[in-house]
């Protein structure tokens, strides 16, 4: 028996979730709360198996209760968020609390419960599951690590011949205001040894005058020359939010190739994901666009509602969204993404995660026997054990992994 504790601030909404979840034959309502504080209250008393948790409310919002309830009683929590651009952000960081997963408002409420009561149980039923235990992070340890790994990546940049002056550019003032206390804006202009370093891509796409290449943000780096070729491709889903921020922000400012990410995540999302993570980074993160060049230093999140192909050679390869139908009920699919470099051979690094199921399985073979590397995340510090699990079971990991050593096994890989 599932025992769950709805929180939200709607008595109606409390009522209607109270309904559905008291009529499935393996749930029982431990409690409602209509605020943050006594949803807090309630987790110490009846340490329920899950909690429903909405993001606004009186007294205690949802994203305090949740961080104090990871704090002092781990537990797994579903958050409910519509699309709005606000309650995005907000999703994401709770997912990054330690929030397992999120279930979607349509059209800003979940009044319409029919269509959507199976998937609220059915993930009701893996959240239950999740290891929410262990490695809750702490954000602003880790935001607080990051301003001196920020400031480094301004000196190499320096070094390198980057010109640092004013410009309008919403990386590079977050990251100034961030590092030195003040809000100028500041444009990068790269070397001239940099600016032609991806002539052919430049070529390619100089008709479409495409932005990438204007190569103008703050965090813009020169590759080292080593491993030019490398590229890492990353897969996740369920607590990978947060998985993500054991490893992205550990990759270093000088990184001598570009990184491409698959989080299963809807539309709306991935955008205020790569945000964040970009944020609290010496690599620029960002979400993928269609035609965009991969550069070293970068890393590109697949958009929600796209698979996401990579196509080129050598170091001029280029992102290629579409909309074709989802794998296995997945858009974007990790497999999809993993199958499109098979092509790159020994320069893959490919990555898996914490996530259900077991996308990327299949295409971590075909990566594998094509001369990959392959690094698969640790069940110790899975949310959910299933896709790393389908990598190691297919006895195909070259490395088995902490969450929290990931980022330095792939410096390690694409340094070799």
């Amino acid at each position: 028996m599932i025992r769950v504790v709805i929180v939200d601030d709607s008595s109606f909404m409390r009522k209607v979730l109270f309904d559905l979840f008291a009529k499935a034959p393996d749930f029982e309502v431990a409690g409602t709360a209509a605020n943050g504080q006594e949803a807090y209250d309630l987790v110490i008393k009846h340490k329920p198996d899950l909690v429903t948790m909405d993001v606004n409310m009186p007294v205690m919002d949802g994203l305090k209760s949740l961080e104090k309830i990871m704090q002092d009683c781990p537990t797994p929590v579903l958050m409910f968020s519509s699309l709005t651009k606000k309650d995005a952000d907000e999703t994401i960081k709770a997912l990054s609390l330690g929030a397992v997963d999120f279930m979607c408002k349509a059209g800003g409420s979940i009044s319409k419960i029919d269509d959507i009561a199976d998937e609220i149980l059915e993930k009701g039923r893996h959240v239950a599951k999740a290891n929410v235990k262990k490695f809750i992070i702490n954000n602003n340890i880790l935001e607080k690590k990051q301003e001196a790994g920020n400031l480094k990546r301004i000196n190499i940049l320096e070094k390198k011949g980057y010109n640092i002056s004013g410009s309008q550019s919403r990386a590079s003032t977050s990251l100034i205001d961030r590092i030195r206390g003040t809000k100028p804006t500041v444009e990068v202009v790269p070397p001239a040894s940099a600016r032609f370093q991806h002539k052919g891509i430049a070529d390619k796409f100089a008709k479409r005058e495409n932005p990438y290449l204007k190569m103008r943000e703050a965090k813009v780096r020169v590759s080292s020359g080593l491993s030019k070729d490398k590229l890492v491709v990353l897969g996740t889903s369920t607590g990978g939010p947060k998985a993500l921020q054991y490893v992205v922000p550990k990759l270093p400012a000088d990184m001598p190739c570009g990184m491409v990410i698959v989080q299963h995540m809807p539309a709306g999302f991935t955008k205020s994901l790569a945000d964040r993570l970009d944020y609290v980074s010496q690599v620029k993160v960002k979400e993928a666009e269609d035609g965009e060049p991969i550069l070293p230093g970068y890393v590109y999140i697949a958009p929600g509602d796209y698979h996401l192909e990579i196509t080129g050679s050598g170091s001029q390869r280029v992102i290629s969204l579409n909309q074709s139908p989802p794998l296995a009920a997945h858009r974007p699919a990790v497999d999809i993404m993993f199958d499109s470099v098979v092509k790159y051979g020994a320069d893959v690094v490919s990555v898996i995660l914490t996530g259900m199921g077991c996308d990327g399985a299949a295409g971590m073979k075909k990566i594998k026997q094509a001369g990959g590397y392959i690094i698969a995340e640790a069940e110790e510090t899975c949310v959910v054990y299933g896709m790393p699990k389908a990598v190691v079971d297919a006895g195909i990991a070259d490395e088995i992994l902490p969450v929290q050593q990931v980022a330095d096994a792939i410096v390690n890989a694409v340094g070799k």
